[in-house]
């Protein structure tokens, strides 16, 4: 089992800056995770936005955050980060951080085993 808490939403104008930060019960890095961050807009599918296989750091992002959006993890505080950057209105969702096992990455959100409650994150015109 793995408990995931998201932290670092709220609220910014169009430009600016987050740093969301998802918090694990234990380490996410022995064997190998695949971690991902998600988003739901109101009326709107779970979105994959970015995705790091942990064993090896490989990182994979959705096109639409591409350059905008970087995804990290830091081992020692078993924490997964999402820096965004240039934030849009359409940006505007909740954002949820996931983990599964195994070395399929990314991979489609009904197969991630552990999600984290969520954070807000609303982006003003």
């Amino acid at each position: 089992q793995v408990q995931l808490v998201e932290s670092g939403g709220g609220s910014v104008q169009a430009g600016g800056s987050l740093k969301l930060s998802c918090a694990a019960s234990r380490s996410t890095y022995t064997g190998g995770y695949c971690m991902g961050w998600f988003r739901q807009g109101p009326g709107k599918e779970r979105e994959g936005v970015a995705f790091i296989y942990t064993a090896d750091d490989y990182k994979t992002y959705v096109d639409s955050v591409k350059g905008r959006f970087t995804i990290s993890q830091d081992k020692t505080a078993n924490t997964l980060y999402l820096q965004m950057n240039s934030l849009k209105p359409e940006d505007t969702a909740m954002y949820y951080c996931a983990a599964a096992i195994g070395t399929w990455c990314p991979r489609p959100p009904a197969n991630f085993a552990y999600w984290g409650q969520g954070t807000q994150v609303t982006v003003s015109s």
